[in-house]
């Protein structure tokens, strides 16, 4: 179980990283991704891992990286201005 958490916590951080990297300008700050990243996928794995048991390494993994990328993905901002169309009468 602390194999699991350790390596959902890197597939976390790694995940975190990767999106810091490649989206900067949809994303606030590096301090704000990162440990959130780490979190969704801890409670991913915790979450697979009640749910499957001890014998699924692998599917504890994909439950901790399916999780962390859902709660990076609530972080992300639009990428253009809103456009908003007036209709004046």
């Amino acid at each position: 179980m602390l194999l699991e958490a350790l390596s959902a916590a890197i597939l976390g951080l790694a995940l975190a990283w990767a999106a810091a990297h490649r989206l900067p300008h949809r994303l606030p700050a590096p301090l704000l991704v990162l440990p959130t990243g780490i979190a969704g996928a801890l409670f991913g794995a915790f979450v697979t891992h009640t749910a499957l048991g001890a014998g699924g390494f692998t599917l504890v993994l994909l439950g901790a990286a399916t999780l962390s990328a859902a709660s990076l993905s609530l972080l992300l901002r639009p990428a253009g201005r809103l456009r908003r169309s007036s209709v004046t009468a």
